[in-house]
């Protein structure tokens, strides 16, 4: 849906019950950071953030969701989900809402201005979330997949492929989604050869996205192919939301990244 000023459309920006909840999936309330209970079976992680605006509950019905279209997925996936904390966004009047960073520019196209403090800072909170699933369930990062919705899925595409401070080594993550999503900092993109070979990137995006442009993808998956990053790009015919299709996507894709070794699961170079 269209909407015809940005304060108003930034109200419901990064919110997919709508979506999700016309596609039959059934939605849960979440805490300050939603997650799976614990399941010594588990074979992998997601870390999945929501959209500007949004919270935990606002994705967390991918936990079932996922499975139901992949069945290999069910009881094998520990999902966690971070909540954005309340940021004074600047294309909103300087309104506060649950976000990962500041926007400048409306609509985010290629070359809006980025906000480095904040994207650091959400990068620092993936980086929470996943050390207390590696302390609290063993897995490790190579066995973790990081996405998310338009700004989330910006900060885990930062988090999946920004090299460290100089000194510090770099684990790489099994995987990286971004959904609606766009590359920040891309002046700086300097991908670690650990990413460039161990994380594959699935970037889904509409073709009719008049928030987070459609040039964005087209964009971001050509510098991150030049960085030696597998992607795989998907575009569907809908605006800023979720498409059917893309959830088939993503749970073949955590199938290929989290089981691909077991369980029947494809591999990461599969079609997904």
């Amino acid at each position: 849906m269209r909407l015809p000023a940005p304060r108003l459309s930034l109200l419901s920006f990064g919110s997919s019950l709508s979506l999700l909840a016309s596609a039959g999936f059934v939605l849960r309330q979440a805490s300050a950071m939603s997650t799976s209970t614990s399941n010594t079976n588990y074979k992998g992680a997601v870390v999945f953030l929501h959209g500007l605006g949004d919270t935990p509950s606002g994705w967390s019905s991918i936990e079932r969701a996922l499975p139901s279209l992949c069945p290999s997925l069910a009881g094998k996936i520990k999902y966690c989900f971070p909540a954005a904390p309340m940021t004074s966004i600047t294309i909103n009047g300087g309104m506060k809402m649950p976000g990962w960073f500041d926007l400048y520019d409306w609509p985010i196209a290629v070359g809006s201005k980025d906000d480095e403090e904040g994207l650091l800072r959400s990068v620092s909170q993936i980086e929470e979330a996943v050390e207390k699933i590696q302390q609290e369930e063993g897995i490790p990062r190579s066995k973790i997949v990081v996405g998310g919705f338009s700004q989330g899925g910006a900060a885990a595409l930062l988090a999946a492929n920004r090299a460290k401070e100089t000194g510090s080594s770099f684990e790489p993550y099994a995987g990286c989604v971004g959904l609606s999503a766009w590359l920040t900092l891309p002046d700086s993109l300097d991908v670690p050869k650990e990413a460039a070979e161990s994380t594959p990137l699935l970037w889904c995006h509409g073709r009719y996205d008049d928030k987070v442009l459609f040039e964005q993808q087209a964009f971001g998956v050509g510098k991150l192919r030049e960085a030696g990053v597998k992607v795989t790009d998907k575009a569907y015919d809908m605006g800023h939301e979720s498409h059917p299709d893309e959830m088939v996507a993503f749970a073949n894709f955590l199938e290929a990244t989290l089981l691909g070794d077991s369980e029947g699961g494809k591999q990461p170079n599969d079609e997904l």
